[in-house]
């Protein structure tokens, strides 16, 4: 009997019993260990480490929590980990399929925001690289403007991420336009990420449970984009316990309420927040009203042990009224339902469909007429996870998307208004994919991650659009030396549904790690990917205003060629931990604008566009402290982004002569100091310090005078730049009551933005001086100093 189930043999010599260890066959029988990973309040960790000590591998966590790993039969010692919390060591005795569910331990003395020690060492053996995680407990910590924790914001302290500077929305991803960056909530694309333009972004940090960015070597389950992707995932809701936690600040105030709807079966999260400054306009007698809101949920309900339903919804909006004469709302709006199945320990399916749009609204009362725009789109999704063997997982799936863009409609709101109904022609295309991905460990040392990604995109009518002498809708024009709009020499007409234009592409994927022992190693990566729809705009950072627009008879997809390379290193017993990339892009069809183009209510946007590339290239590097009283990471880049589009004759010039040009999104050095210090466990400090170049812009380099006027000369696109951009923010918690578990819990904090009161330049404007006659040049600055205070909460 024990001979059979347990791996030793015993065998009786006399009055003796000697026990042996069974030698294990090369047929040895495999049983699979599984299992569900949770955090302290029950949510599933995403990325949590299992480690198998006597097998020198492991494997991580899915999204919601689980994982599977096939072992040899035999007994093992299994470690837990995951950031900022308790690693725990369990024993298990493998010789029938194991599963287990374990809870982790914050691992702090005080509220889960305030973490005093945090397993930040980098995973050696992991092949993906280029890819940046933050938990919430230290977006929290770092002070931003206005005093209130944002996700967003919180990756611009990492290297190759910038913005277009203060009070600006979007991100750029070495050196990529903010329209090149994939952004999903729970699956689901959200295609504006700031409220009251920049100053917030979209993501609740209360309802946010993870966030990864990935810069390159992106897995290829990921498309639609050739910048970066940005995958958030929100809080499902705790299983066993009602609990309640919010902050007010000095502008904005945010409740969530989670818990059981039936214990063990289903749980919810409802997470609100609002802006109140307008109020204060109120009482100032002030007319005008700027407020922004938004509304997070989710809902799950487990069927059984292998199903489960789940639904996100996420709405959020803006609302703008100046003196009752201009009004403008715009916001996002996104539902979705997923149906996860598991057919068995090593086999589990992901079912998910959503919607998704964006919708921009102005109004001018002095004018009687109202615009509207909206991007909308309709998706399926169906994912498959297969763990083939403890050495090899594979992932695979489909995905087709549906969009309805709206570029605008004009309504008259009166009969006084001088403006005729009007509705720019709108665009319908379905995008749709299939994609598997490996994940392998070739040997102890390397591992490998390696797929294809199979993309197709469909334009369809009903739309009428112009043809063009030789198909060029810009013309050049050599006595001006300028690119004009071509005339039209007829039309095209598509029916409903017809197809106008059909675009396909493969997209390999492939990264690996060397490790050369436990603690440093090296991996590479090259990922392709294409994208089908695109933000019209010549503007160094989004507005409400811009307009997506999908690939068609005159706009190409643009495609990304990513190559990648790294150092990275663990050492001191992993406090201290280092990660080195060298990086180079290069992309297809990137759309660039003739001088002067008119993008706003351009029913013909093909006039004013032309396909060129562009390229980055650069070297990042990020150090971090990970444990003890005093934590955090110096993040540095080095980099360059330039675009060119040459002449399409020999007789054209293109843009910039057709030279290398900056892009709007150059930032030659970018450098981020990170901290937080645990003075006590009522106290802690934190301190960020940002300096980056300046933007690249065009200034005029001189002047020409006509009559009475000065009419600016321009230098070359992007020859110059703004100053030098940097501030300092500090801030402080403090905890009236650290060591209380139950019941009301609370902490406050201190914060000041641009400590110096640095007057960083959004923009340089040139103008004549009415006084003097002299021509001037004049520094927009959005923020000075800004002192902030919040009180948070939990019960």
């Amino acid at each position: 009997m024990l001979n059979q189930k347990l791996p030793f043999s015993f065998s009786l010599q006399g009055a003796n019993i000697f026990v042996k260890e069974q030698i294990k066959s090369a047929n040895q029988r495999t049983h699979t260990f599984s299992g569900t990973i949770l955090d302290e309040i029950n949510q599933p960790i995403l990325g949590a480490n299992i480690f198998i000590k006597e097998k020198g591998t492991g494997t991580t966590t899915d999204e919601n929590g689980q994982f599977s790993i096939q072992l040899p039969q035999g007994n093992y010692s299994v470690l837990i980990s995951y950031i900022g919390l308790k690693s725990e060591e369990k024993q298990i005795s493998l010789f029938k399929d194991v599963q287990i569910k374990y809870s982790m331990e914050a691992d702090s003395q005080d509220l889960e925001e305030v973490i005093v020690t945090q397993d930040r060492a980098v995973s050696i053996k992991k092949p993906q690289m280029s890819i940046n995680s933050l938990s919430m407990q230290e977006i929290k910590q770092i002070p931003v403007a206005m005093g209130e924790a944002d996700p967003l914001k919180s990756l611009l302290t990492l290297p190759g991420v910038t913005n277009a500077g203060e009070a600006s929305s979007g991100f750029n991803v070495r050196g990529g336009a903010a329209d090149q960056n994939l952004i999903l909530l729970d699956g689901t694309p959200i295609y504006s990420d700031s409220h009251m333009f920049g100053f917030f972004s979209v993501f609740n940090a209360d309802a946010v449970n993870s966030l990864d960015l990935y810069k390159g070597g992106i897995p290829s389950k990921y498309g639609g984009r050739v910048s970066s992707v940005l995958d958030v995932k929100q809080q499902t809701g705790d299983y066993e316990n009602f609990k309640v936690n919010g902050g007010i600040g000095l502008i904005s105030s945010r409740l969530l309420l989670q818990g059981p709807v039936k214990k063990q079966k289903s749980s919810f999260m409802v997470a609100g927040r609002a802006s109140y400054a307008h109020l204060f306009l109120k009482l100032a007698d002030n007319n005008n009203s700027a407020m922004f809101y938004d509304l997070n949920a989710k809902f799950n309900y487990r069927i059984n042990k292998n199903n489960s339903l789940h639904f996100s919804g996420y709405l959020g909006n803006d609302i703008f009224d100046l003196n009752e004469q201009f009004a403008s709302t715009y916001g996002n709006t996104m539902g979705s339902i997923n149906w996860k199945h598991k057919f068995s320990d090593n086999l589990s399916t992901n079912l998910t469909a959503f919607y998704s749009d964006y919708t921009f609204n102005l109004g001018l009362t002095t004018e009687n007429f109202e615009w509207d725009s909206a991007i909308k789109s309709y998706g399926l999704k169906y994912d498959w996870m297969y763990f083939a063997s403890e050495k090899i997982k594979l992932n695979y799936g489909i995905d087709a998307t549906y969009y309805d863009f709206n570029p605008g409609t004009l309504k008259p709101t009166n009969s006084d208004s001088q403006f005729n109904y009007d509705q720019l022609d709108k665009k319908y295309a379905l995008e749709s994919s299939a994609y598997i991905d490996v994940e392998q460990e070739v040997s102890e040392k390397l591992h490998l991650r390696y797929g294809l990604r199979y993309s197709l995109f469909y334009r369809y009518g009903a739309q009428e659009i112009n043809t063009y002498q030789d198909n060029n809708p810009v013309v050049y024009n050599p006595t001006y030396d300028i690119y004009e709009k071509a005339d039209p020499i007829g039309t095209t007409s598509y029916d409903n549904g017809e197809k106008m234009a059909d675009f396909n592409n493969l997209e390999p994927r492939v990264s690996l790690s060397y490790a050369f022992n436990e603690e440093n190693s090296i991996k590479a990566s090259y990922n392709r990917m294409a994208q089908y729809i695109h933000i019209v705009s010549n503007t160094q950072s989004p507005t409400p205003m811009n307009i997506w627009t999908p690939s068609g008879p005159f706009i190409k997809p643009q495609i990304l060629d990513q190559y990648a390379i790294g150092y990275f290193k663990n050492f001191n017993n992993r406090m201290y931990s280092i990660e080195t990339e060298v990086f180079y892009k290069d992309i297809k069809n990137r759309l660039d604008y003739i001088d002067g183009a008119d993008l706003l209510a351009n029913n013909n946007i093909e006039q004013v566009i032309l396909n060129g590339k562009a390229r980055a290239y650069g070297f990042e590097l990020l150090f971090r402290k990970n444990m003890g009283n005093l934590t955090g990471w110096v993040s540095y880049t080095l980099s360059r982004a330039e675009q060119k589009t040459s002449g399409r004759t020999a007789e054209e010039p293109g843009i910039a002569n057709g030279d290398w040009y900056l892009s709007p999104y150059d930032k030659l050095h970018n450098l981020s100091v990170t901290g937080n210090y645990e003075f006590s466990p009522k106290w802690s400090f934190s301190g960020n310090f940002s300096l980056q170049s300046g933007q690249p812009v065009t200034y005029p380099n001189g002047y020409y005078e006509f009559g009475d006027i000065h009419i600016p000369n321009y230098s070359l696109r992007n020859e110059n730049r703004l100053p030098l951009y940097h501030h300092l923010d500090i801030a402080a918690t403090y905890t009236p009551k650290p060591n209380k578990k139950r019941g009301w819990q609370s902490y406050w904090v201190f914060s000041i933005y641009n400590v110096y009161n640095r007057k960083n330049a959004a923009s340089i404007r040139f103008t004549t001086n009415e006084d003097t006659g002299f021509n001037e040049a004049r520094r927009l600055s959005i923020f000075g100093i800004i002192p902030s205070v919040s009180y948070n909460f939990k019960f």
